[in-house]
């Protein structure tokens, strides 16, 4: 049974996942972060939301492989929104789902909406400084 709760926690995480544009232009991240074989991260910097010195962001990795073994969850995709803290060079993610294509596509798998409350640093030559390159930059 859906409980309200549930419904608003649900309506939530579409709202925020939904706010990527309907065909969103992913662009790769510098090729110096993209820290597996397997994978290519890609931000889609339309999504780019300033306020002071947060910025949110969508950003998506797709795998060469499915992901989840033999279990019944397994995806191709992955796609976030991310949250940086420019001047103290930590994230956060804000929303994850895992898509059974790739791409961002087909079936939702499985994610949600994560601990908004958990800021981690940004570490030197990761994923997430690749990401935070494009979303703290200054125009």
């Amino acid at each position: 049974m859906l409980t309200s709760r549930r419904f608003v926690r649900l309506l939530a995480i579409f709202l925020i996942l939904s706010s990527t544009p309907l065909y969103a232009h992913w662009v790769a991240i510098d090729a110096q972060y993209q820290s597996h074989l397997l994978q290519t991260v890609y931000v889609d910097t339309a999504t780019i939301h300033r306020e002071d010195n947060l910025v949110t962001i969508s950003a998506l990795i797709d795998w060469k492989w499915m992901q989840g073994n033999r279990s019944p969850t397994r995806f191709y995709s992955t796609k976030m929104t991310k949250q940086f803290d420019c001047s103290e060079k930590r994230v956060r993610t804000l929303a994850a789902m895992d898509f059974y294509g790739h791409m961002g596509t087909g079936e939702v798998i499985g994610g949600g909406h994560t601990s908004d409350g958990h800021w981690i640093a940004v570490e030197p030559a990761s994923l997430n400084q690749g990401v935070w390159e494009v979303a703290c930059r200054r125009k």
